[in-house]
């Protein structure tokens, strides 16, 4: 009980602080002495001005690599270019200078920041597609495991068997609120980001180019995010101290891996379904399911009145063997 008021006064205090906004630009994200990092396998920059390039003279250009770091020197408009009008100077850590239009430059590179560097690896096509496949072989060692554990405990009574069937969040769940809490807070996370793109774009952008974990630093919806990003590691932390002593470590290992994998799957599918609204129905589904298989299949009810354990209905304590009305 403790820790769920530490939780709450700590979301709370998250919560206020979307009184503290900034105010967000609009337009351009980035500007002088702006920092990148080049993400596709190269990028090519014009060494001579831009206008040498429209006016068909000769030039030169040269390349930078995967992993190099670009610094934003000066803007120049060219409303005559058919393809982009903007082109945009950039300094290279060995002090050459060249040119290149913002349409082929955002696509290549990156921001030199951590946190806006894993929103463009989780944002990749291959990374969602390989987070899907590790996340189905995760599945698949679990469902496999949990069959040998079914078939190894057939002839053993009830009460056996179910002890010795691999514990999963909502169906086979431990006697903790915070795992079904972890699992819910990560599709609602998804469904703000995925609200973020649809209806935010212009200040999800400002976000990604000056991220910043510090929710009293942002507008309201960024604020509502960052809440649920911090709930999501504060609840992890309950959770992993839970596990650890409800469970011995084989079965807390297989249970927290099995875990990670519910969260992922609450991850993609609700990012994705929202982006055509289904997410939102789903997300009400999700919540409601939840709270219900944990409150009526897994939350201890009363206590026995002779050894003190928990039990899930009035009748003889398995414990002790106490009777209880």
């Amino acid at each position: 009980m403790k820790k769920m008021r530490y939780i709450i006064w700590v979301l709370l205090l998250l919560g206020f602080s979307s009184c503290y906004n900034q105010k967000y630009s609009e337009g351009r994200h980035y500007s002088f002495n702006y920092n990148f990092e080049v993400k596709a396998d190269s990028l090519e920059l014009l060494r001579q001005q831009p206008e040498e390039l429209a006016s068909e003279l000769f030039t030169d250009s040269f390349v930078v690599k995967k992993g190099s770091r670009l610094v934003v020197a000066d803007f120049r408009m060219m409303p005559n270019d058919s393809i982009d009008s903007v082109w945009v100077q950039l300094a290279t850590e060995s002090s050459e200078f060249g040119w290149t239009r913002e349409s082929e430059l955002l696509p290549s590179v990156v921001p030199d920041d951590p946190i806006s560097q894993g929103i463009s690896l989780f944002s990749e096509r291959h990374v969602l597609i390989s987070l899907i496949v590790v996340v189905l072989l995760l599945i698949a060692y679990l469902l496999r495991k949990f069959r040998s554990y079914v078939a190894e405990g057939e002839g053993d009574d009830q009460e056996s068997s179910d002890a010795s069937t691999p514990r999963i969040v909502h169906f086979n769940d431990i006697h903790s609120f915070y795992p079904t809490l972890l699992a819910v807070v990560v599709a609602m996370a998804a469904t703000f980001y995925a609200s973020l793109q649809m209806f935010a774009p212009e200040l999800w952008q400002q976000f990604y180019y000056h991220p910043t974990l510090n929710p009293f630093s942002v507008p309201g919806l960024l604020s509502v995010f960052l809440v649920s990003v911090w709930a999501m590691l504060i609840i992890a932390i309950a959770v992993v101290d839970d596990v650890r002593t409800l469970l011995p470590f084989g079965e807390a290992l297989l249970y927290l891996g099995g875990l990670a994998a519910v969260c992922a799957v609450n991850y993609i599918v609700f990012s994705i379904t929202t982006l055509w609204y289904i997410g939102y129905v789903l997300l009400v589904v999700y919540i409601v399911f939840a709270i219900r298989q944990y409150y009526r299949h897994h939350a201890y009810r009363y206590t026995c009145g002779q050894c003190g354990e928990k039990l899930r209905s009035k009748g003889t304590c398995p414990h002790c063997g106490a009777m209880n009305e």
